[in-house]
């Protein structure tokens, strides 16, 4: 649906209000909701024939701003008739800087929503309680006899504290007057990019290990990998094991036998399902998951069979994920990590990012000249919930 339409469905539902059929709100809703549902693109829309268009008597203001226009100056923003109610301008431009930001908030190269579980909290940093596992208990039992109580161990968890960020986005008169709306949305992109970037780096930074965080049942914040660990020992990193061939996402693997549940002594049996690498070893990671045939490379002659890969169960359809970022983070280009991503980290989100319309505001109006104005914001802390389910590889 093009502009033309969007004022069509307007006009329709102005009508609609006239005739008692329809609320205001209702109005909005409608032509927020083709916005929301992208049958409608921002870059689509004059921000100045909105403004015309939706707020009343909009037209007479923008002329009134026109220098060439008799009397210019004597009606103000703030004066016009009814208050000229800018809520519908700022609903739908609201909309449009909404849609454009979540764009930029989910696009396909931020792979930091992908490594985590989202958990919603309402808390600012949490002690997330749980219950150690109990264990092979299973007894027999006589005919007639009381089933025996299987011990349990308290244990828990301290995630980071949450952190607010965010941005103010306004549209002032010039840029209604002036009709920049490939400016507006320019800096709206600008804001969604810089705020999902930031949480892009966060997130990496917990999952690469960049960040340490980790504290279980009251210890000292701990490194999320390394050969060992002070609360619940193990080893999760796997030194001088570059990325070349099938054997060595295999020696990662391994590793994963000998951690247990630090409760019970039982194995932890991760679902296996992601390699992170940097984009130097994009190629390679496709090479080695994707080949039919391969041969040892420590032994020319040894006989070409098919991908051994393929027959452990979960791993023949690992998902490669890699970035920029991964590189950049390391300061390795040859560093990389496997594992059970979704199990091992959280993302503690108090709310996801959000677009705040603000009330009219006289002062802003008076002194900035600004039309409307949104405030884009996002509240959330990256978390280790366990290390043993991601490896790490150097």
């Amino acid at each position: 649906m093009n502009y033309t339409e969007l004022k069509r469905r307007f006009i329709s539902a102005e009508n609609d209000v006239r005739r008692g059929k329809a609320s205001r709100n209702q109005e909005i809703t409608a032509l927020t909701e083709a916005l929301a549902e992208g049958e409608v693109k921002p870059a689509e829309f004059s921000i100045r024939a909105l403004f015309e268009a939706f707020v009343e008597d909009g037209e007479s203001i923008v002329k009134t701003w026109d220098p060439r226009f008799r009397g210019h100056g004597a009606v103000s923003l703030m004066e016009a008739p009814d208050a000229v109610s800018t809520s519908h301008f700022s609903n739908i431009t609201g909309q449009i800087v909404y849609s454009k930001v979540l764009e930029k908030w989910t696009a396909p190269s931020l792979i930091g929503n992908d490594l985590c579980t989202t958990i919603p909290t309402m808390f600012d940093g949490e002690k997330i309680a749980g219950i150690g596992g109990v264990g092979d208990q299973a007894a027999s039992i006589g005919e007639g006899q009381p089933y025996p109580l299987a011990g349990v161990s308290e244990e828990w968890i301290e995630t980071p504290a949450t952190i607010k960020r965010g941005v103010i986005v306004p549209v002032t008169r010039e840029a209604v007057f002036f009709d920049r709306t490939g400016v507006l949305l320019e800096r709206v992109g600008n804001v969604g990019e810089g705020i999902a970037q930031n949480k892009e780096k966060r997130i990496l930074d917990m999952c690469l290990g960049i960040t340490t965080s980790y504290r279980r049942n009251g210890g000292a914040a701990q490194a999320t990998y390394g050969d060992t660990h002070t609360q619940g020992d193990g080893d999760n990193l796997a030194g001088s094991n570059t990325l070349v061939d099938y054997t060595d996402i295999e020696n990662a693997i391994l590793l994963f036998d000998a951690l247990s549940d630090p409760n019970t002594g039982e194995p932890i049996m991760p679902n296996v399902d992601t390699i992170v690498v940097p984009t130097a070893l994009v190629a390679t990671a496709a090479r080695i998951l994707n080949a039919i045939q391969v041969g040892n490379t420590a032994n020319a002659t040894a006989p070409v069979g098919a991908n051994p890969l393929k027959n452990i169960p979960g791993i023949g359809n690992l998902q490669i994920k890699s970035s920029q970022y991964v590189s950049r983070r390391t300061s390795s280009a040859t560093t990389w990590f496997i594992g059970d991503f979704r199990k091992a980290f959280a993302y503690m989100e108090n709310w996801p990012v959000k677009v705040g319309q603000a009330p009219p505001d006289s002062h802003e109006a008076f002194h900035r000249d600004v039309v409307a104005q949104y405030k884009v914001s996002e509240r959330g802390a990256a978390a280790v919930m366990d290390w043993r389910y991601v490896v790490k590889c150097t």
